[in-house]
């Protein structure tokens, strides 16, 4: 009873002072008006056990069990830097080698770098950069930058097409991409009708494009908290003939913060919670290409749901790739609100637990 007892004084104190990105005591957004792309550095505190060791007790320390729910915790990263623009990221792209990757934060920021491993576990980031989103006019985007989703498009992650949604003023901008960072939206996605009447801080916080299945090359985006009239989450799938409605089930009323595609037409979907009593919770659920359908209430299965007594934060990134030896590689980054003092910049990886979706990677 005392381990419990501790975890959950633990969680409340944790959500008092600001886990939950909604509460207001993060510091504010950083002024990007004059920001300039360069160079940053980014220092990395290993984390080795998915399990906190103060929270679990010392026998966690000692014998750490990486294998959660259905994943096995490959390791996890504290990111910190000195640069004032770190922070805030909300969307993830992680490239096909598990190294290069592309992020996005809600203060209207990009950032790109490499992440150095110790074998299979993650041990820091590398020639990291960081630069503003610009506007048509190839200026930094201005009152409306609260970007939350990025998802690639075409091409890599050296040189392509991405989307980045946005709230508040809720939209899917396309940007190319270079070496030399997010070249100014050059057009827009067209929103659904009903997307109109999404609530100014909790629209589209989840997105991503198919990279195989039914659905290949489509454009998939979900609400934060945007229900139907059973309570279920609300989004959209971009067919041919225009965005269909899709709805994901509402379990424990979790919030939808990002979606990413694998090459076999899988979905993954990244939720939080936060209650007063419990402080944040995280969940990832896996939907089948089969079950992915517009019309219907899709809900797949749970892969993990982890709370304070792990190794988590207000995780809102998601990117899933397929290493080459055909085994499922989850990504997560978290927000910190810019909040530096009371809330982390994670990053974590984890494996799937799946030897029928293991397959070698399909050669392009």
């Amino acid at each position: 009873m005392g381990t419990l007892a501790n975890s959950m004084r633990a969680a409340v104190f944790a959500a008092a002072f600001g886990l939950y990105p909604q509460i207001v005591l993060a510091d504010a957004k950083p002024d990007i008006a004059a920001l300039k792309a360069g160079p940053i550095t980014i220092d990395a505190v290993l984390i080795r056990d998915f399990a906190r060791a103060e929270m679990a007790g010392a026998a966690s320390a000692s014998a750490p069990n990486p294998i959660i729910g259905k994943l096995t915790f490959r390791g996890g990263l504290v990111l910190t830097s000195p640069s004032p623009n770190f922070g805030g990221w909300s969307g993830l792209v992680v490239g096909n080698d598990a190294k290069s990757l592309l992020a996005i934060s809600d203060s209207g920021v990009w950032m790109t770098g490499k992440i150095v491993y110790d074998g299979t576990h993650p041990a820091g980031i590398a020639d990291a950069r960081l630069g503003p989103l610009l506007n048509r006019d190839g200026r930094p985007i201005g009152r409306e930058r609260d970007s939350e989703a990025i998802a690639l498009e075409s091409g890599t992650l050296a040189q392509g097409s991405v989307l980045i949604a946005f709230e508040r003023k809720h939209r899917i901008d396309r940007y190319d991409w270079s070496s030399q960072g997010l070249v100014a939206g050059r057009s827009t996605v067209p929103l659904p009708a009903e997307a109109r009447r999404m609530r100014p801080n909790a629209g589209l916080e989840a997105m991503t494009v198919m990279r195989g299945g039914p659905f290949k090359g489509s454009v998939i985006a979900f609400s934060e908290r945007f229900y139907d009239r059973d309570r279920n989450h609300t989004g959209w799938l971009w067919a041919p003939q225009g965005p269909a409605t899709m709805h994901l089930k509402n379990i424990g009323d979790f919030d939808i913060t990002d979606i990413s595609s694998l090459d076999d037409g899988t979905l993954f979907v990244l939720e939080r919670r936060f209650r007063w009593t419990e402080g944040v919770k995280m969940r990832l659920r896996r939907i089948s290409p089969d079950e992915l359908k517009p019309g219907r209430v899709i809900e797949g299965e749970t892969l993990i749901e982890a709370d304070l007594t792990s190794e988590i934060d207000n995780m809102e990134g998601l990117s899933v790739t397929r290493l080459e030896t055909g085994e499922v590689l989850v990504m997560m980054l978290s927000d910190d609100n810019f909040n530096h003092i009371l809330q982390r910049t994670l990053l974590l990886q984890f494996t799937v637990n799946d030897r029928g979706q293991a397959k070698a990677r399909p050669q392009d």
